[in-house]
């Protein structure tokens, strides 16, 4: 019955996660606090510090990809590079000064993300060039790039997720000196074996 209960929660928290991640909120991390819970508290019998390492470099690759994603696309249509990290910035700025556009929790902050990463790059490359057209290209593909990192590091943190729940749900339960009763009471880790007087 616990480990039912566990594997719920567990489920419950990464879906929870991957939801943070897609607003840009720290999903990842999150899956990382997830693991280190469950290892500390499972006397890390089902997950160990190997995985708390390999779920925290994917989080940083997925960190990385996020930020990079709109400035990179910018620059392949053409951006220089300050019109690229003008994208980058106007979409941390929009986050902040623009989520009130959508009066939505949390997709106003998406939507107003967007709206920056196209208006700080194409502001910077008009300014840079002073050409609309290639200022609007830029600005769509620094959006573009920023929606393409946002969907990169959910996929990620799906990844994370799967990593987590097979390595819970497919290794063997920790065996128990007490009987089935016993397993019903607490969890696994945490019971202590009484003599039979």
């Amino acid at each position: 019955m616990w480990e039912i209960i566990t594997i719920v929660g567990l489920v419950l928290c990464c879906c929870l996660a991957v939801a943070l991640t897609a607003l840009r909120l720290p999903g990842t991390w999150l899956l990382i606090a997830v693991t280190l819970g469950y290892g500390w508290l499972s006397d890390w019998q089902r997950v160990g510090l190997v995985m708390v390492a390999v779920l925290g470099g994917l989080a940083l690759i997925g960190e990385a990809v996020e930020l990079l994603a709109s400035v990179f696309t910018a620059k392949k249509a053409g951006a220089t590079r300050q019109a690229a990290w003008g994208g980058l910035a106007g979409g941390l700025a929009g986050m902040l000064l623009l989520s009130f556009l959508v009066p939505v929790p949390l997709v106003g902050t998406m939507v107003g993300a967007l709206l920056g990463c196209f208006v700080g790059a194409a502001l910077v490359e008009l300014a840079m060039r002073k050409k609309l057209t290639q200022g609007t290209k830029v600005g769509f593909f620094s959006a573009l790039g920023f929606a393409l990192g946002v969907a990169a590091k959910v996929a990620i943190a799906l990844a994370m997720s799967a990593v987590l729940l097979t390595s819970v749900v497919c290794s063997k339960p920790p065996s128990t000196e007490l009987g089935d009763e016993a397993s019903l009471v607490a969890p696994p880790s945490r019971r202590e074996v009484v003599d039979d007087p």
